[in-house]
């Protein structure tokens, strides 16, 4: 039961630099396959520091004498609208991709595209509604300026990839910024889209270059290099820490979005339903491969064995298929890797004596390919590696709390802090135990719901920095104090003494 094998694929993926295609300087390649046969259709660049270079030379040469750092914000924002155009006019093309790659269901993978479409245009408006602070006294006026950093390295998740290379291209750009991006080894079918986006939109050549590879080789070498002021990185805890360790010698500015073990908490009060509903979107969608995944649920005990057998038995009903069928709601995880890894967590888990409620297998309807049944532990405590480690696939840890403080500890007791959920209906116990949670985001009876004006990062282990909105431009803008003298500033006269 393979997935359709989407027509016209490309047999080699290459690296985009300086507005054309161009092959690994040492010829070396990868391959790269599907998830759902872990079959290899195609080879991929390996970039190292000798492509890094010429992307990053390219970038540079765009920025500093090419037009785009100096357009209008408006003349911007009208290239960035074609951007969205092409993608909004691929959709069905890069869902198709997108799906293929990855193993996401065909119906999340739709939406991802929708968003990153919707990303260019966001932006677009911020940029060219952004005002700027004046400050005049009696003898000057000061006035403050945004200006583009530079080159800004952009390196990416392999869930929900094109999105997310959406979400740091579209304001990275929007900026002025010209750029370098690194897309995730274990799925660059989609990216391989974007050259002929940026080149159809009327994008500069040079402004937006790409360079496939591994994050010890590509990601190491765009992280390190001296002509790349700005880093944003989003992906795992661990690499997050050798990028900043690499950053730190050329003080680079970091965005760095990492991982997360977040907390849904259910009060008795909660309308069950509703929070059964949004508990097992937040661990299942995108195949529980999402950073902002509530995978550690804490129940109210009066409700606890009740909402675990409604779990558990909707749990049992969630569909696992081919990921190109409508009808699947998860599908196959990434890469043969990350499916022992997360196997390795269930094994983990009945090991440690939790009480495993779902799943924990591969469904038998699909005997090959990277599939995991939606997995649910019930009674876990918080020495279990299940409770303590992002896992990154479909398996919830439940667990069961006594009263609000005890809630506040439970969902607390995590080195992540990315993403909380708080489901009850009394609102004031709500906003309390919401701003209790130490974490960047928190859901208030509701599920993941993005907005992009607002701030989206984490604290802990989670991450540096903010992106989304006005934080975004932020990152990828310097502001400038330009005073101007406008009267007579009394400059105190020294070495005058011997003219009095």
């Amino acid at each position: 039961m393979t997935p359709r094998t989407p027509a016209d694929l490309p047999r080699l993926i290459r690296h985009y630099i300086a507005g054309a295609h161009a092959e690994s300087a040492d010829g070396r390649t990868f391959p790269n396959a599907d998830p759902a046969s872990n079959r290899p259709y195609c080879e991929v660049a390996s970039g190292g520091a000798r492509d890094v270079d010429a992307a990053v030379a390219a970038a540079g040469e765009a920025f500093a004498r090419g037009p785009w750092p100096r357009l209008s914000a408006r003349e911007r924002g009208r290239v960035l609208y074609r951007i969205a155009d092409a993608v909004e006019a691929r959709e069905d093309r890069l869902a198709e991709l997108e799906s293929f790659d990855t193993g996401l269901p065909i119906t999340q993978a739709r939406g991802q595209a929708r968003r990153a479409a919707e990303n260019f245009r966001y932006f677009a408006d911020v940029i060219n509604a952004l005002h700027e602070a004046a400050f005049p006294t009696a003898a000057q006026v000061g006035y403050v300026v945004r200006k583009p950093v530079g080159v800004a390295g952009l390196i990416t998740p392999w869930n929900t990839p094109f999105m997310l290379e959406s979400w740091k291209l579209a304001p990275a750009i929007a900026a002025g910024c010209s750029v370098v991006l690194k897309p995730a080894e274990f799925t660059p079918l989609s990216a391989s889209v974007w050259p002929q986006i940026m080149a159809e939109a009327g994008l500069p050549a040079g402004v937006f270059n790409m360079v496939h590879g591994t994050g010890e080789s590509a990601g190491a070498a765009l992280a390190g290099h001296p002509d790349v002021p700005l880093i944003s990185f989003t992906g795992e805890t661990a690499t997050g820490r050798t990028i900043m360790r690499t950053a730190a010698e050329g003080l680079k500015g970091l965005s760095m979005e990492l991982g997360g073990k977040s907390p849904c908490v259910v009060f008795a009060d909660a309308d069950l339903g509703a929070a059964v509903d949004g508990a097992l979107f937040g661990v299942y969608s995108l195949n529980g491969e999402r950073c902002t995944a509530g995978s550690r649920i804490i129940v109210e005990e009066s409700v606890y064995p009740e909402f675990v057998a409604r779990f558990a038995e909707r749990a049992d009903r969630t569909r696992v298929g081919r990921p190109d069928d409508p009808a699947t709601e998860i599908g196959a995880l990434v890469h043969p890797e990350h499916y022992e890894r997360v196997l390795g967590y269930v094994a983990a888990g009945v090991k440690q004596g939790a009480r495993l409620v779902a799943g924990g297998e591969r469904p038998a309807h699909l005997p090959t390919g990277n599939y995991l049944a939606a997995t649910a532990f019930a009674d876990v405590t918080p020495d279990m590696r299940i409770w303590r480690e992002e896992i990154f696939g479909p398996v919830a840890a439940i667990a069961s709390f006594r009263d609000e403080e005890d809630a506040i500890r439970l969902a607390n007791d995590t080195r992540y802090g990315l993403a909380g959920y708080v489901w009850t209906s009394d609102l004031a116990r709500g906003h309390r135990v919401a701003q209790a949670i130490e974490a960047g985001m928190v859901w208030l009876n509701s599920h993941n719901v993005r907005d992009l004006r607002t701030p989206f990062g984490g604290v802990k282990a989670s991450g540096v920095g903010r992106e989304g909105g006005e934080s975004s431009i932020d990152f990828y803008t310097e502001r400038q104090l330009v005073s101007v003298a406008t009267g007579d500033t009394r400059t105190p006269r020294f070495g005058s003494a011997d003219d009095d």
